[in-house]
């Protein structure tokens, strides 16, 4: 299983489930990243918190432990 946290600077991954329970899944559903679509990696803060992404046209930030919660391929 690779995640989200995994996918290097610069590359595009391709969402395949989001693992977590109640409010931690649907707050990231909330925020457009839902099953197959695209996320492109911008930037990794330099402790690795926060990872900065693409998706669906904008800009997003998220938590490393928000990221390890989404399986790519």
């Amino acid at each position: 299983m690779k995640t989200l946290r995994e996918v290097p600077i610069g590359s595009t991954a391709t969402v395949v489930k989001l693992h977590g329970e109640g409010a931690v899944r649907r707050r990231i559903m909330d925020m457009g990243i839902t099953r197959g679509v695209e996320v492109y990696v911008r930037k990794v803060a330099p402790l690795g918190d926060p990872v900065e992404i693409n998706v669906r046209g904008y800009e997003l930030s998220i938590r490393k432990a928000d990221a390890e919660m989404i399986e790519v391929r």
